[in-house]
């Protein structure tokens, strides 16, 4: 099974939330849509801007974990290494 880090943010340079799942379409929708009480939906975070697959579910809590205490400069630096013009990822998941 694989599973997601990844990083919304509610506009480019805007606030971000970092999370986990073993299903990218599905938690990303849920955040869009706003079917999640809580950070994302209080503040619009539902650009996806950043994510990385892994095999391991302990790996990507891990590294979830990690990111969470990243500073701002290291996230965005992170996120313009993959993806320079802040784009919204999603379209480009859906398979």
């Amino acid at each position: 099974m694989n599973y997601y880090v990844y990083i919304l943010a509610s506009c480019r340079n805007g606030t971000f939330y970092v999370g986990v799942t073993n299903d990218l379409v599905r938690r990303i929708y849920e955040h869009r849509e706003g079917l999640i009480e809580g950070f994302t939906k209080r503040y619009g975070v539902t650009m996806l801007v950043y994510f990385e697959q892994h095999n391991d579910v302990e790996t990507a809590i891990r590294r979830e974990k990690s990111m969470k205490r990243w500073g701002r400069k290291k996230k965005m630096a992170a996120i313009e290494a993959i993806n320079p013009n802040w784009d919204d990822l999603y379209a480009s998941i859906l398979f």
